[in-house]
């Protein structure tokens, strides 16, 4: 197949006509036109969507693609890698930090839970003097008496929210890749939906907030740290107040239909102010 029209291309890659349009407007992907101004892509094309695949897949952003794009075309191996090294040690950096801020949160929540079952269950009415609200230390399991009182929990999982200017701009317009397809996303599907049965759904910039019990919070960062492992571009915020699990999750304008297909869906839309629209198994 020597030229092909966008549809063909998308078919034979995999990747929608949308986002193939936006790769054109980004420079990343020149097409040339026909008379009557369809645009047509050669062979090298498919080469060329390759190579931008996996780097996206790598977490590196449509900048930085460009640049890898420009070594990439001079045909030296050598040159590609030497400017793919230091991009990649970067991002490792940072999921390796991810992962340290997660494995810390997991162990204040087995803390937490440690506590719980060593509290005499008590028949009077829940108050302060249940202690189950009592700040916990993870590393050793008991009470933080140095600390006030209880306050909310807030854990984010975001690679570059966290930065501002140009690395959150990146964030907001580059295009998305996801290595989930198949079964394995529908398994993911399902499994978001079994997480999240009867949550309050509430729609913010550029993405829901969802408010479900805090005793589903270890499945729901769970999920949220294996769907950063294949969909990296996701912002996950986790925030404990109490009795309730609120999850903000955020994704590019462009893929808000990824986020509803996995997210919104698995709540029900509630009205202002939200009501639950399903009880929440126990």
């Amino acid at each position: 197949m020597s030229a092909m029209r966008i549809s063909q291309l998308a078919e034979r890659v995999g990747v929608p006509a949308t986002t193939l349009r936006f790769y054109e407007t980004s420079g990343l992907l020149p097409a040339d036109r026909t008379a009557s101004g369809y645009r047509l892509y050669g062979e090298d094309a498919v080469e060329r969507l390759a190579f931008i695949g996996a780097a996206k897949h790598l977490g590196l952003p449509l900048e930085e693609i460009a640049e890898l794009l420009s070594v990439w075309e001079s045909g030296a191996c050598r040159e590609v890698k030497a400017d793919l090294r230091p991009r990649i040690a970067s991002r490792l950096a940072a999921a390796e930090e991810r992962t340290a801020e997660l494995a810390a949160f997991t162990a204040t929540l087995r803390a937490a839970l440690e506590h719980l079952d060593a509290l005499p269950d008590r028949t009077g009415r829940c108050d302060p003097q249940c202690g189950f609200l009592t700040p916990i230390k993870p590393t050793t399991g008991q009470p933080a008496a140095s600390r006030p009182g209880p306050g909310p929990v807030d854990v984010a999982l975001a690679p570059s929210r966290h930065t501002a200017g140009e690395e959150a701009e990146r964030w907001r317009t580059a295009p998305v890749a996801c290595s989930l397809t198949g079964e394995r996303m529908a398994e993911r599907v399902a499994a978001w939906r079994q997480a999240l049965t009867g949550a309050r759904r509430r729609e913010i910039p550029e993405g829901l907030r969802l408010t479900l019990p805090a005793s589903r919070t270890a499945a729901v960062a769970e999920l949220a740290a294996a769907e950063q492992g294949c969909c990296a571009f996701f912002d996950f915020r986790l925030h404990i107040d109490g009795p309730d699990l609120h999850l903000e999750v955020r994704a590019p304008a462009e893929e808000a239909g990824l986020l509803a297909e996995l997210f919104a869906d698995a709540a029900c839309p509630a009205p202002t102010p939200p009501a639950y629209c399903l009880p929440w198994p126990a």
